[in-house]
């Protein structure tokens, strides 16, 4: 876990990293655009309203209520923004999930509290995407639902070997009863809305339009991608976007630059809300630092 919080320490803290991740962004809509007939901002933005209600004040409150810890929704608040902004900087989103289990560790909770917290958010919102998923009609392909239930297999064994060897990594406390977790699909309903919001607004922009439910159900399906880890905007994850767009009907000009457009609007909010609060609390880090040989 050491050496983690010094990876994640180094990324946050390169500049190389956040110049190449905020270059990828901005290079594909920037190539792709041109050769569009007309792109209006204006649908981007009135999709990007939703998705950040739904990324950066629902998912907090449906991690908080999935966390069986004493902190508010302040805390809450601020350590997903800023764990979505060291997602972006590292490949396959990673490096959030590191950073909240890190903010719970350090605000008191066992590694195995914090694990379950970050893993339980995980799976609430997998179980709501793979309900929309299921209510679009999308068809997932036999091969990549064998490859789910084996990746749900060796997690199953991974935490049988796990309690056999190390126990002290498992979680002390209960599982979230029923109503959390019923509170927390409803949380994961609305920002699943709210991704829907942002696609057919960066669709719009460029001139296409499809419905909301097919516009899920081909995100849901390019879930399954994200396994392959990739930079921001130009990850198979985005690419198994932009097939299921094209195969949708969208050209493959405006799917790459929705998926493109999408990618890049998301760098805004995470440099402003979760660049800002680890501004703020490197701040008071140092403050607090400066304070102690003075009352000393």
């Amino acid at each position: 876990m050491h050496q983690l919080r010094t990876l994640l320490h180094r990324v946050v803290h390169s500049r190389i990293t956040l110049v190449l991740g905020v270059l990828i962004s901005i290079l594909v809509p920037a190539l792709t655009l041109p050769s569009l007939p007309a792109v209006s901002p204006w649908p981007v933005l009135i999709g990007l309203l939703p998705w950040i209600i739904g990324k950066y004040v629902l998912c907090p409150l449906r991690w908080r209520a999935l966390t069986d810890a004493d902190l508010g929704r302040r805390w809450h608040l601020r350590a997903y923004a800023e764990s979505e902004l060291l997602g972006l900087l590292t490949p396959g989103h990673v490096g959030a999930d590191v950073w909240r289990i890190h903010r719970l560790t350090r605000a008191g909770l066992a590694r195995g509290d914090a694990l379950m917290s970050v893993g339980a958010d995980r799976l609430v919102g997998a179980i709501g995407l793979a309900a929309f998923v299921a209510f679009a009609g999308t068809a997932l392909p036999t091969r990549l639902l064998l490859g789910a239930a084996g990746l749900g297999a060796a997690v199953l064994l991974t935490l049988l070997v796990v309690r056999r060897v190390r126990p002290d990594l498992l979680p002390r406390r209960p599982l979230p009863p029923p109503r959390q977790l019923a509170h927390g699909l409803l949380l994961s309903a609305g920002y699943q809305l709210s991704i829907a919001a942002l696609l057919l607004g960066t669709l719009d922009a460029t001139g296409h339009v499809l419905s909301p439910l097919a516009v899920l159900g081909a995100f849901g399906a390019s879930q399954i991608a994200g396994a392959i880890p990739g930079p921001n905007g130009a990850s198979p994850r985005d690419g198994a976007l932009v097939v299921a767009l094209v195969a949708l009907g969208v050209p493959w000009t405006a799917a790459v630059a929705a998926v493109a457009i999408k990618a890049a609007v998301a760098w805004a909010p995470a440099l402003l809300l979760g660049g800002v609060s680890l501004g703020l609390a490197r701040w008071a880090a140092r403050r607090g630092a400066a304070a102690v040989p003075a009352l000393a």
